[in-house]
């Protein structure tokens, strides 16, 4: 047990860099205690005490303001960072080293009494109010993008974003822990960056054509229109 504390202290030295001290951790940071609170409330749970359990995640719930049922699995090393409005359902499998931050909900979306509620690969990083919903799985040291909606399965070393959720960048590799959610992909920007792109073209496409037949840009001269209408009827062979 003292293992386990000692290594969550050590966790959120290196997952905050605006941790200062281990005093400061054992005080101020509602995130660990609620993984703390679970842990005994998981060995209740399983031990067959279920309103013991559930009592004592309605007090870290309200200690805490993070909501983790009793029933779900939650690995070593997970650091929930400001911790308000987190919701983790009862069959939720949380892995090792996952980060999560403030408001995300790994939800259910289902009222059957079975596998209902997401899986969590290692070392998976679940930005500031991400919705992961239903029985899927998010690969090993994936992002979800802060505000994402995410419904379907989510390969290992992925970036998903977006409501709902795409993917929109996925490595072959694992690469090291990066926290500037401010430099993850933006699918809108993308789209809008594209259709400028695309403008841009179009544009310098018609003005090689205005300098072909002599287009002004007040409008066209019509006597060259006619010229060319002409030519063009001449060769589909209508002027034969």
């Amino acid at each position: 047990m003292f293992n386990r504390i000692r290594e969550d202290i050590m966790t959120a030295k290196m997952r905050d860099p605006a941790s200062r001290s281990t005093i400061e951790i054992l005080f101020c940071y509602p995130g660990v205690y609620a993984v703390w609170f679970h842990l005994i409330s998981h060995w209740l749970w399983k031990k067959g005490a279920k309103f013991l359990a559930r009592f004592n995640s309605t007090i870290a719930r309200f200690l805490t303001g993070v909501e983790i049922h009793p029933g779900a699995t939650i690995g070593r090393r997970v650091f929930i960072d400001h911790g308000m409005g987190i919701v983790i359902g009862e069959t939720a499998i949380v892995s090792n080293d996952v980060l999560i931050y403030q408001g995300a909900v790994l939800g259910g979306t289902s009222l059957e009494k079975k596998k209902r509620h997401p899986t969590i690969g290692d070392a998976v990083v679940v930005g500031a109010g991400a919705k992961v919903m239903g029985d899927i799985t998010i690969g090993d040291s994936s992002k979800i993008g802060a505000g994402s909606v995410v419904l379907k399965d989510v390969p290992p070393h992925s970036t998903c974003v977006g409501i709902p959720g795409r993917v929109v960048k996925t490595k072959d590799k694992s690469c090291p822990l990066n926290l500037e959610h401010n430099k993850l992909p933006d699918p809108v920007k993308n789209c809008l960056q594209e259709l400028v792109k695309r403008q841009d073209e179009l544009e310098n496409e018609l003005e090689t054509l205005k300098k072909l037949y002599n287009i002004s840009n007040s409008g066209i001269n019509i006597n060259n229109y006619r010229r060319y209408n002409e030519d063009v009827v001449f060769e589909e062979g209508g002027g034969i």
